[in-house]
Formats: C-alpha cells, structure tokens, sequence
C-alpha cells in the first residue's frame, strides 16, 4: 500500500527550489531547441528532391503533414501538461523532437521524411503549449508579460534559427543532409540534461484523458477573434509557402542554388513574425488589425513582383513584411482571448485559435504544390498572392463596415 503524495498547488516544485531565473533559461532553452528542428529541412528541400526523386508537390506535402501533426496535437493534447505535469510534457516533446531528427538522419525515402515531420509537428504542439505555461507558472505576477515575451522570443527564435543554421552547415560545412540533424540532436541532448534539473511548477496531476480538444470561442469575443484569426491564418498561409518553396523558387526562378540564401530568407520572415507580435503591444487595438491587413497586402504584392520580375530583394522585402504583419495579427488574437475569456477557458480557446492557424498553414500549401505541378512556379505563387491579397483585403473591408459583428 502506498501513501498518497501531498497535493502541489500551481507555482510549486516537486523537487528542491532553484533560482526561478534559472528555471526559466532551461524551459526557454528547451522550447528553443525543439522549434529549432521543425525548420531544419527548409533549406534542404532541393537536395532531398534531388536525391530521392519525388516532384513540387511532395516537397510541400512534405511540409503540410508537419502542419497537420501541429493540429493533431493541439486538438488532442492541448490539456496534457495541465494533466500530468509540464516536466513529462516537455520531456515528451523532446524525445519526438529527437525520434523525428533521427528519422530524417536515417531517411533514404519519402516515407521516413513523412513520418519525421509527423513527429516534429506532435513536438512543436507540445512543447507550446506545455514550456509557454512552465514560463508563466515560474513568472512572479508582476513579470508574466515579461514570460510571454520569452515564450515568444524562443518560439520564433526557434523557428528562425533553425533554417538559418540548416542553411549555413548545408552551405559550407559538408555532409548537408547529415551534419544539421547531428548538430539538432545535440542541441535537444542538451535541452535533455537541463530538464533534469527543472523544478515541477504545473498543478497536481489529475490523470490523462485522451479526448479531443473542443473548439470553442466565447460567443462575446466571437466576431474580433475570427477577424484575428483569418488575419494572421493569412499569414500563415504565407509563411508555410515560404518554409516549404523559397528552395525550389531561388533555384528554379533566380538561380540561386544557395541552401544559406534560403535559409536566411525563412530566417528573416519568422524573425520578423516575432517582432511583429511585440509590435502589437504598442499599437492601439483597433488599429492593429487594419496595419495588419495592409502589411499582408503589400508583403503579396511584393511576392509577386519577386516571382514575375526574378528579384531577390523584393523577395526579402516580402518575407519581412508578411512576418511583421503575420506577428501583429497574432498578438492581437491574443489580446482579444485575453481580454475577453475566463482563465478556466483560455487555453481551450488559445489552442483553437493555434488549430485554425497551422489549418491555414498547411492546406494552402498542398494547394500551391498542386498549382506548380499544373502550371508552374511563377503562376502558381501568383495566383497564391492574388488570393492572399484578396482575402486580407476582405478582412479590412469588414473591419471599415463593422462586419459580421463588428464592435
């Protein structure tokens, strides 16, 4: 028989305290190291196309399965680190981090790329959701903004690091198929390590349920989140076309067979994703979204400008604006769940908002890959632009008339 453990309120460790600072650097860390490998193959793309045979289309199925395995975990996980713990969470989100590293290590087909993104994609929902709450619970009150800038700062700073530096091993160091998942499986060994000495901060575990995540929105908050989800799902789309065909569009169109170029073009868009969401901090509510619809606009037209008139600069110009604008309708999203949900429901609703997001990410691209498959890289971009264009265009027009539900 054995004695039951005493309950643990929020805020409280299991193990001897450590220096909340700390703690904090080994969660950030940590959530830094599993983004870092969602984006690692961006820049490889081109070579594993070459190398295993298969068209456009596949790259970016390739892609969208990451996306959908996002999804699949937000919907179907999202309350596991309230259940069991954030510890074990974030301890599982590094062990798929590592098995989908391993896998791409190993690949000789498309099958075991499928399969890995899969697993990248079930990490990156973990480890969100689980190293976002450890930050807060180990944020005094006073500096829990403090902690969400972290959050955000390793989440993007995760994923903008990690196809820089595919890119530039790919580059210049040999072996590119090889040495950027050798260096990612060493980086998530080390966030490993730090993990043994984290403290628990989450609430007494409840035991786990797997059961879906319901897909609710507070009917009050209802009109202004949508119009912030469709904003920033735009984006979105944007960035997945960017992650999985800037490779294919520097060589085929601008003859850049350069996997640090693309790098430091998805680099520089999910860089700016993060500056555009602290940006949203500083805007007013009610014009963080019309920026945003303007800023999406531009970043389309620039696009097509890069596709139809082979420039490289305008490609830049359209990566960084698409992310400035993608970051602000984020963190307006966030603000409006923040302002206008209970504590008890935010998380449901959070993942909601993350579910539609990476949904606009992953099927776009699938739609673009199909495009290039009928009728080539430059039409296909274009026609993706044109709707981009068109859909923030119809989100600004709502917000100007006050519909549907305008506040």
């Amino acid at each position: 028989m054995t004695t039951p453990a005493p309950a643990r309120t929020p805020g409280t460790s299991s193990r001897p305290a450590r220096s909340p600072g700390t703690a904090s650097a080994l969660v950030a860390y940590a959530f830094w190291a599993t983004m870092v490998g969602t984006t690692v193959p961006t820049p490889l793309y081109p070579l594993y196309q070459h190398d295993f045979g298969f068209s456009a289309l596949m790259v970016t199925v390739v892609f969208a399965v990451y996306a959908l395995g996002v999804v699949a975990g937000l919907l179907v996980l999202g309350r596991l680190s309230d259940e069991i713990g954030r510890r074990p969470v974030i301890a599982l989100a590094l062990l798929l981090a590592a098995g989908g590293a391993g896998l791409f290590l190993a690949a000789d087909g498309l099958a075991w790329m499928l399969t890995a993104r899969v697993l990248s994609g079930l990490s990156a929902a973990l480890i969100t959701g689980s190293a976002t709450a450890a930050l807060l619970d180990l944020a005094a009150p006073e500096r829990k903004a403090r902690a969400q800038s972290l959050a955000i700062a390793a989440n993007m700073g995760g994923l903008a690091c990690g196809t820089l530096m595919s890119g530039l091993l790919a580059q210049w160091a040999g072996a590119p198929l090889r040495l950027p998942w050798l260096v990612t499986l060493g980086l998530v060994a080390i966030a490993a390590a730090g993990l043994t000495l984290l403290p628990e901060t989450g609430p007494a575990p409840a035991g786990f349920r797997l059961r879906p995540q319901a897909l609710r929105v507070p009917s009050a908050i209802r009109p202004a989140f949508l119009r912030a989800a469709l904003t920033a799902g735009s984006g979105f789309a944007v960035l997945g076309v960017l992650t999985a065909v800037t490779g294919l569009f520097l060589a085929r169109v601008l003859h850049f067979e350069d996997p640090a170029l693309t790098g430091l073009v998805v680099f520089l868009a999910f860089a700016c994703t993060a500056l555009g969401q602290f940006a949203a901090r500083t805007l007013p509510s009610a014009r963080a979204l019309p920026v945003a619809c303007a800023g999406l606009v531009l970043a389309a037209t620039l696009v097509a400008v890069a596709l139809l008139g082979e420039s490289l600069a305008a490609l830049l110009a359209g990566a960084a604006a698409n992310g400035l604008a993608t970051g602000i309708a984020v963190g307006n999203g966030l603000g409006v769940i923040n302002a206008g949900t209970p504590p008890q429901r935010r998380g449901e609703v959070v993942s909601t908002f993350f579910a539609i997001l990476y949904a606009m990410l992953s099927v776009p691209v699938i739609g673009v890959g199909v495009l290039i498959q009928l009728s080539g890289l430059r039409t296909a971009g274009v026609t993706f632009s044109a709707l981009v264009a068109a859909l923030a265009l119809a989100v600004a027009l709502t917000l100007r008339r006050g519909t549907p539900g305008g506040r």
